[in-house]
């Protein structure tokens, strides 16, 4: 199978109720097809500082933000193929550089500090991130449901509808499980449209006639503030992270 590892690309969020997210399906058929992970677990190892400095920064919305994660479809095993991505943000485009490697390929590379037998430039720039904030660790485990499609004419678009949401702080590995806290109410379905240019015409009709409006959404930025909740009730009301 063949795999993109370089995007850049506009990624716009929507969070759905399922009556919306029907008339997107139905709106949608004669324009879009099922993609390569049509249907899928993804599951993500977010790598940060000990004072999450990455995720702090980026939720303050600025012109300039990145994040590193591990990513594999469904849970993996020490020999399974998984990415290792790169994800920046600047001026609300998106630049992603990702690679792939074995799980325990990425854990010797990212956890350990082992350097890699064949670089790359995607690679060089991982390096770069990793010797620029110092002291990264694993810091949240999220998994969701996938559904994918492509666009049959408009061959940048994407659009994507994750549900099950789910987080968690301990067993941070891509081996160990598909549990966590959930991040979305029952019923809701975060919906990310993708494209390198603008929205086509049929689309940008759907999204008026039935009320669906661009949101701010972070997954990781979620996991985030639910970890700062709970560190709050430890407290008593204060907090230093």
């Amino acid at each position: 199978m063949n795999y993109k590892n370089i995007f850049e690309r506009y990624e716009l969020k929507y969070l759905l109720t399922p009556k919306q997210k029907d008339a997107i399906f139905s709106g949608m058929q004669n324009y879009m097809q099922g993609d390569q992970y049509q249907n899928s677990t993804i599951c993500n190892i977010y790598f940060d500082t000990p004072d999450f400095l990455l995720i702090r920064r980026s939720l303050e919305k600025p012109l300039y933000k990145e994040k590193l994660r591990m990513r594999s479809y469904g849970i993996s095993k020490p020999d399974s193929t998984i990415f290792v991505e790169l994800k920046k943000k600047y001026k609300s485009v998106v630049y992603k550089r990702r690679t792939s490697m074995t799980q325990s390929q990425a854990e010797h590379y990212l956890c350990k500090g082992y350097s890699l037998k064949h670089s790359s430039q995607i690679t060089r720039e991982i390096d770069y991130f990793c010797d620029f904030y110092q002291n990264l660790q694993p810091a949240v485990f999220l998994s969701y449901q996938r559904e994918a499609f492509s666009g049959i004419y408009e061959e940048d678009l994407r659009i994507t509808f994750d549900e099950n949401i789910l987080w968690r702080q301990e067993q941070l590995s891509l081996c160990t499980g598909i549990y966590g806290t959930a991040i979305l109410p029952p019923g809701t379905t975060l919906m990310e449209i993708k494209t390198a240019g603008a929205m086509p015409l049929w689309l940008t009709k759907i999204l008026s006639e039935h009320h669906i409006y661009k949101t701010s959404f972070s997954k990781y930025g979620k996991a985030y503030e639910a970890i700062l909740q709970a560190r709050l009730h430890h407290t008593g009301g204060l907090c230093y992270a």
